[in-house]
């Protein structure tokens, strides 16, 4: 505060002092007035408005010697609140009655900028975008909106008084945010002229530059110094990314709330935390209300009997008195209906309705028929005549508004309203039926939703005259439904309010009698006059009176907000009924005006007087209009709704009530519910003003807003309800409904009810004041219950408009909501931004408007979105359409182009972190377990010993042995067969010439190459490969298997490929001579050292040398060949395989496959490691049967080649992997029917196995299966495999379909089962029904081969666990790789992956720990030996799982949720960074479409994870890398995030 007081010297003197105020002549007060008006409404920019203001006062204030006066004109600000006390204080003293000069609108603003004062800068990281994203909201690309389209219930009106455009906030002793941000010392250049003052906000006087600059530095080294403490804690901060991350977590240190309550009790139940209610908050402490009732309703006695009669009486005996005046665009009267033109005109429609309009010779209107009436504001001529003709006829009028277009917001809703209400008919206009969007047939277009209407035109030439002996029937008022009003609730969905005649006419009786209506009176009407205060005061008390009615219609108050006032003055008009935001426009234009004079108005009545905001339009209109013969006490509020109409209105002087009254309430003590009168003085305070009183003849009282409606107590806020002749019946269609409204029972607190008439609830918020005066501080629309405590959505718009006064928003653009996360409420604030503001004002206004909005309603804001200039939703009167507008969010429909997400600070009620038990010692965990009943988590496959198979390769200890035999016994038997893209077969081998072809490599291998070294083999998958892959085994040598680079992609593959050789000790690469040249070539210096490549063979033409013996090696325990593959974590490990497990793989794969040499088996997979490996090199040449080989590179070109080789081989077995399914699954998806006539047939498939090192993806096994069940494929034939690097093969599914005697050893089906995903997190596994909360489908992973077992250990213990636990999957069999080939030495490190014991239970065997999470689980199906069959579940990586708050999250389950949420993501994937979750989206759809994802994304994470997401990235289509098995890489993406390499179209840093 110190730098704000010694300032404050300066602005007292540029201020115009209260003394100097109040000498500055009239005039200059009036321009300065219109000048912030100006400013406030964009008309004026900020500098041309300094230079004018400047010029005005310039012969009143003193000059300082040396300053530029537009310079000393800013400096004000800092202090305008000290400034303006004095005002204020003087203002107090003057009569009750008189209106305030101080607009209530200044007190707020002033509260932010003091409440953002108190705020310390809180770095925030601004997000980032792309160019191409920003272009979108540029200048040239919006059409500034209509600046006079405020909102029509508009809330938050910024009024006349001193509008700051800076604020202390952005003073000294806080550098603004902008400079945290890259131009960290950037306050060198600051105001060094009064363009830079306009342009900057955080513009300043020449005289401070020098602390400016000196804080900005201060900032700087601090923020420096911040980073470098945390780079030194290991966090890596290489670019933007990290820094802005930091930033992020910086900001996420002070934690705003109290910390949770540290301990995690029952494994399952994660409650969320419940805010326990503040012990301290205020409660109500008056006295039970008791009912208030209105003044008796006086009789008087030529009253008529009914609407129409009074119609009837006027038609006949005043033809020619004038009843209603209808102006054009410029404001020029074009027609005006006698009440004599109205009765004929309306006769002539009823008769005409009821007897000229037949379907069929059957009448199509009978008497009680709704009728929709769709007439455009612009013509109330029409509509009266239309809804006078529908009473005439006994018809229902159905007001609505005109459908534009087929897409209006909330047209649907309407259609469904018509609909039911059982509407077939509409009338309207003839000019406004040609303009309603047509058909192709010419007809009037169906809108979506509508039901089928007939359109007919009410003008002259289409109705008819009626008989001389036809007349209407004019009946006494009944309780037969008069008209319905249509009405939009909070949820956006359209009720039909309906009205009795006797209800419409004891209301018409009731305000004549509060407004003291006489006879022949005239009246402006500015609203609506198909609903609400238009219709009742515009439509249907003004007849009953005779009165004259001037309608203004919206698009004359666009043009010509005055429009209004000079009506009044030409017609001198005793009454006008306008809005707030009428009084608002009319300020704008009054400068235009010298000679109007409103010394005719005896009432002004503010429909809209209920809204807590309309007081400061109604201070700010009477300050300026006073002048012009506005009397202070002619303003009258009132208070109304749809269901009770009008509930209270201030009454007009003449009938001596007592004065208006005004209230300053706490909003703190608002948001509990109770009335605490406040100072004005304080930040946080709501003045409101009364309504008036009630109705006359109603009986009103305020009950609580939830549960029973017992009554408030005097100083307690509640919903109004309201007993009354005078108020709707229902809602047409919907009884239940009805009753909660319509029919409520207030009940005292001894629970006996208040009266035996039932009460209409009004939706207004308020309370009872003094003098029986009625107060309103908000609408149940608008209400939102954060956390328990309430808050209204027009004071939230306020504040945020507070913050930089139209700035960056428009007026009346902006949407305040809330939206259900995680069990509250949460706030929401959507605002359209100015086209011309820049992306760090615009953050900057974001992250100042989060901070007054906490400061002043202590709510956090959870999503505060800009969108561009004119693309919310409107009502049709220009308003905005706040349930479209939410309903677009929830959607993500809403393109903002920013968006500030601050789940961290809102979210308060996440279930309390886990917290690690103290290990349980290893027996107690077996004795609990035996306790439980819950068996150890075991299980094997077949035991080898046991069977019986006449398996001549078993013979054989080395698998080039059984090459060698098969080429002697079965020469010409067809081994391999390998596809082309075509589908036609590119290369064939039969045994011996694949025993021929490996002769030629070992020969030339053998004289240069010694036993033992290590061969890298860089082919394309085919015969080449398997054949060098058997000469080095022939020659002693020790094949690794490499995939090739990407001739287009040198850059990232061939490193990979650099990587294993030098990895892999290869002392030679074998390859072809086309992979050669492209190792040696100029494209691959780029990218490797190809120097140091070692010596390379090309083996396309290899001399026919023989060999006259082959190297045997002395023990099957030596090693065969080397298996290199890169981990989903990135890393690349490569596993030893000896002779012995390559024997025992082959042999274990054959048995539960059931392979014999009579079979063919389609593989579509990469040749490279593990299964895929397995089954192109050796399984064929162990089993003898014959694969056809597809590799899945050819499907890029032609993805229908694996199936339809699979049918064209008949292939009963065929193997794929997860991205071959996912091509056919997308790329075939809509062409079965075109294979089906190719004659594709899936029928022949058995099996179709999936070879994968992960959790089964059920979705896409089901979708494939689905899709191509039309070519025959069998549900059952898809099943899951699992291996990983510790054991290529642990499970197999192989489903036999068929007779039982055909099974053979088949198994059963695989499993799924649905466990509860909370308690997954707590490394429980919980089985749940199909389609319970939480519930996660998990598939078995295959059955166990024969020789393989399997426990379930604890990854930090090593116990064995029970059935109950994830755990992790541990593996013993003959198959087992031997261990990690690494060059590092690190095998000690991993050297309990392949050979650990478990700590207690049988702890000699030996197992290999494979890094996956599962468990097992023993089924209800036995298998073929009749024993109970146990189904293991992968559930995911053990390196892969996050751990956060405690609990072990896996990736997928968060992924599959985020892309769940919007139709656009393609694809998902997370990780964290320093404990923050990071969420990556690929967007699928426009750019404009990113910001939607961001909200969407955090809600989802926080409802299904109760995660907080802390970064949001959108990337394009196919940035997320994905390793050839169809896995994402998440670490790849990871260190591509942080080293700022994935060019995202937009990050968002969640606060």
């Amino acid at each position: 505060m110190a730098e704000r007081t010694s300032t404050g010297l300066l602005p007292v003197m540029l201020e115009p002092t209260p003394a100097v105020a109040m000498t500055l002549p009239a005039e200059v007060r009036e321009k300065l007035a219109e000048l912030e008006l100006e400013l406030s409404e964009g008309d004026i920019t900020q500098k041309g408005y300094e230079k004018k203001r400047s010029k005005l006062l310039a012969p009143y204030i003193p000059q300082i010697q040396g300053v530029d006066p537009s310079l000393q004109i800013d400096n004000r600000i800092q202090t305008s609140s000290q400034a303006v006390l004095p005002v204020s204080k003087h203002n107090k003293s003057r009569a009750n009655n008189a209106r305030d000069e101080r607009f209530r609108s200044d007190l707020h603003t002033e509260a932010v900028q003091a409440a953002l004062a108190k705020y310390k800068e809180r770095k925030m990281p601004m997000p980032s975008k792309r160019r191409s994203v920003l272009v979108q909201s540029s200048v040239e690309a919006c059409t500034p909106p209509d600046t006079s389209s405020a909102s029509e219930d508009e809330g938050s009106l910024r009024r006349q008084g001193r509008l700051p455009t800076s604020t202390p906030y952005q003073g000294h002793s806080h550098p603004a945010v902008e400079h945290w941000f890259n131009r960290v010392i950037q306050g060198s250049s600051t105001s060094s002229s009064a363009s830079s003052t306009s342009s900057h906000p955080g513009g300043r006087s020449v005289t401070n530059t020098s602390t400016h600059i000196g804080l900005n530095a201060n900032a700087t080294a601090t923020a420096l110094a911040d980073l470098m403490a945390h780079t030194q804690l290991g966090v890596p901060v290489n670019s933007r990314v990290s820094n802005k991350i930091q930033q992020l977590l910086n900001t996420l240190k002070r934690p705003k709330r109290p910390p949770l309550r540290e301990f995690f009790v029952d494994d399952f139940e994660e409650l969320l935390d419940v805010q326990q209610p503040d012990p301290n908050q205020p409660r109500p402490e008056g006295q039970q209300m008791s009912p208030l009732e209105g003044e008796a309703l006086g009789i008087v006695t030529n009253w008529p009997p009914s609407l129409p009669a009074a119609l009837q009486r006027w038609g006949t005996t005043h033809p020619k008195s004038p009843c209603l005046t209808s102006l054009d665009n410029a404001g020029k009267p074009v027609y005006t209906l006698t009440y004599g033109k109205l009765w004929t005109r309306s006769q002539k429609l009823a008769y005409t309705l009821l007897h000229k309009l037949s379907s069929r010779n059957e009448p199509l209107l009978m008497p009680g028929d709704r009728v929709a009436l769709v007439f455009p504001n612009n013509d109330p001529v029409m509509f009266m005549v239309a809804f006078y003709g529908c009473l005439l006829a006994e018809l229902v009028p159905v007001p609505i508004e005109v459908p534009l277009t087929r897409k209006d917001a909330g047209s649907q809703q309407i259609g469904f309203l018509l609909g039911s209400c059982g509407v077939t008919l509409a009338l309207t206009t003839d000019a406004c039926q040609k303009g309603l969007p047509k058909a192709q047939t010419g007809e009037v277009a169906t809108f979506k939703g509508w039901p089928r209407l007939l359109w007919f035109v009410t003008d002259g030439k289409h109705v008819v005259k009626p008989p001389k002996d036809w007349h209407p029937q004019i009946r006494e008022a009944s309780n037969d439904i008069a008209y319905i009003e249509y009405k939009t609730s909070k949820e956006g969905s359209t009720m039909g309010v309906t009205v009795s005649h006797s209800a419409m006419l004891a209301h018409c009786q009731a305000l004549t009698q509060a407004c003291g209506y006489t006879e022949a009176e005239t009246i402006t009407n500015v609203l609506d006059f198909k609903r609400e205060a238009g219709l009742w005061h515009g439509v249907l008390t003004s007849v009953m009176n005779r009165m004259h009615v001037i309608s203004i219609p919206y698009s004359l108050m666009k043009v010509n907000p005055l429009s209004w006032i000079q009506k009044v003055h030409m017609y001198k008009a005793r009454v006008a009924v306008v809005k707030s935001r009428d009084m608002h426009w009319s300020l704008l234009a009054q400068r235009d005006q010298r000679d109007i004079s409103l010394s005719s108005l005896r009432m002004l009545i503010v429909a809209d007087g209920a809204n807590p905001w309309s007081i400061s339009s109604c201070d700010a209109f009477l300050n300026v209009f006073q002048s012009r013969g506005l009397r202070p006490e002619v303003i009258c509020p009132c208070a109304s709704s749809s269901e009770a109409m009008t509930v209270a209105i201030r009454r007009p002087p003449e009938m001596g009530v007592p004065p208006p009254g005004k209230a300053v309430l706490s909003m703190s003590g608002l948001s509990h519910g109770v009335i605490r009168v406040d100072t004005e003085e304080k930040l946080s305070v709501l003045t409101v003003q009364d309504v008036g009183q009630v109705m006359s003849g109603a009986l009103i009282c305020v009950v609580r807003v939830e549960g029973t409606p017992y009554l408030c107590q005097t100083d307690e806020v509640g919903e109004i309800c309201v007993s009354s002749a005078s108020s709707g019946l229902a809602y047409y269609g919907l009884p239940g409904m009805t009753k909660n409204i319509f029919e409520t029972i207030p009940v005292k607190s001894s629970r006996v009810p208040v009266s035996d008439r039932p009460f209409t609830r009004t939706s207004l918020l308020g309370f009872v004041g003094p003098d029986n005066l009625v107060f309103i501080v908000g609408k149940m629309e608008g209400l939102m219950v954060v956390s328990g405590r309430r808050h209204n959505a027009d004071d939230v718009v306020a504040t945020a408009l507070a913050v930089e006064p139209m700035k960056f928003v428009y007026r009346g653009r902006i949407a305040v909501f809330s939206v259900s996360v995680l069990r509250d409420e949460r706030v929401v604030v959507v605002a359209e931004q100015r086209p011309d503001s820049s992306e760090e004002d615009s953050f900057q206004w974001m992250s100042r408007v989060l901070q007054a909005i906490d400061s002043i309603h202590q709510v956090g804001v959870y999503c505060l979105a800009l969108v561009p200039a004119n693309t919310l939703p409107k009502t049709p009167l220009g308003g905005i359409h706040i349930s479209e507008t939410k309903q677009r969010f929830l959607e993500g429909a809403l393109h903002p182009c920013n968006v500030l997400m601050c789940p961290h600070t809102c979210v308060t009620n996440l279930p309390k972190p886990r917290q690690k038990q103290p290990e349980v010692g290893p027996a107690s965990m077996i004795v609990g377990n035996l306790v439980a009943g819950k068996r150890i988590a075991q299980a094997c496959g077949r035991d080898l010993g046991q069977l019986e198979d006449n398996d001549q390769a078993r013979k054989f200890l080395y698998i080039q042995d059984v090459l060698q035999w098969r080429a002697q016994a079965t020469p010409d038997h067809p081994l391999f067969l390998v596809l082309n893209a075509k589908g036609t077969v590119a290369s064939t081998a039969t045994c011996l010439q694949l025993h021929k072809r490996a002769e030629r490599v070992a020969a030339s291998l053998m004289g240069r190459l010694n036993t033992g070294d290590h061969v890298a083999l860089v082919y394309p998958p085919g015969i080449d490969l398997i054949a060098t892959f058997y000469g080095c085994l022939y020659a002693g040598c020790v094949p690794v298997t490499v995939r090739p680079p990407h001739p287009q992609n040198l850059a990232t593959t061939l490193p990979t490929v650099k990587m294993i050789v030098e990895v892999s000790k290869s002392v030679c690469i074998l390859t072809t001579q086309a992979i050669m040249k492209l190792l040696k070539s100029k494209e691959a210096t780029a990218a490797v050292d190809i120097k140091s490549w070692p010596a390379v063979l090309d083996t396309d033409d290899l001399p026919r040398k023989k060999n006259s013996h082959f190297y045997k090696p002395p023990t099957p325990e030596m090693l065969a060949y080397l298996d290199f593959s890169v981990s989903t974590t990135g890393i690349l490990a490569g596993v030893k395989m000896s002779h012995a497990a390559t024997g025992a793989l082959c042999r274990s794969i054959k048995l539960q496959c059931e392979l014999y040499p009579s079979r063919q088996i389609a593989i579509c997979l990469d040749p490279y490691c593990g299964l895929g490996l397995a089954l192109w090199c050796l399984c064929s040449v162990y089993s003898g049967h014959q694969s056809i080989l597809v590799p899945p590179l050819e499907l890029e070109s032609n993805v229908s080649v694996w199936l339809t080789a699979v049918s064209q081989y008949k292939a009963r077995v065929t193997f794929c992997s997860y991205s071959v399914m996912e091509m056919c699954t997308k790329g075939l998806g809509s062409q079965t029917e075109a294979l089906r006539l190719r004659n594709v047939n899936l029928s022949c498939v058995r099996t179709c196995m999936v070879v994968a090192e992960e959790r089964p993806r059920i979705a896409l096994t089901q979708s494939f299966s689905k899709i191509f069940k039309d070519l025959g494929l069998s549900p059952r034939a898809v099943s899951t495999t699992f291996g990983c690097r510790v054991n290529v093969a642990i499970c197999l599914q192989p489903n036999r379909l068929g007779k039982l005697g055909e099974q053979g050893t088949s198994g059963p089906d695989p499993t799924t089962v649905y466990v509860d995903m909370r308690a997954l997190r707590h490394d429980r596994v919980r089985l749940v029904e199909r389609g319970s909360p939480h519930s996660l489908p998990l598939m078995e992973s295959g059955k166990i081969l024969p020789g393989v077992k399997v426990i379930i250990a604890n990854t930090e213990t090593k116990g064995p666990l029970g059935d109950s636990h994830l755990g992790e999957v541990w593996v013993s069999s003959p198959h087992n790789a031997t261990g990690y080939y690494t060059v590092y030495g690190e095998e000690a490190l991993h050297a309990d992956h392949f050979n650990t014991k478990l700590s207690f239970g049988d702890t000699q065997t030996v197992w290999a720990r494979t890094g996956y999470l599962g468990f097992l689980r023993r089924t209800e199906l036995t298998d073929a030996s009749g024993e109970r069959h146990d189904a293991l579940y992968v559930v995911g990586s053990l390196d892969e799982t996050l751990e956060l708050r405690g609990m072990r999250y896996h990736p997928i389950d968060i992924e599959t949720s985020v892309i769940r949420s919007h139709k656009s993501i393609a694809e998902c994937a997370v990780f964290t960074w320093t404990n923050l979750l990071v969420v990556v989206v690929e967007l699928e759809g426009s750019e404009q479409e990113a910001l939607d994802l961001v909200a969407l994304v955090t809600n989802v994470v926080l409802e299904e994870h109760y995660l907080i997401v802390g970064v949001v990235v959108v990337v394009d289509p196919g940035v997320i890398p994905i390793n050839s098995r169809g896995e994402k890489q998440r670490m790849h993406l990871r260190d591509g995030f942080l080293a700022d390499q994935l060019d995202p179209i937009y990050v968002a840093y969640n606060m």
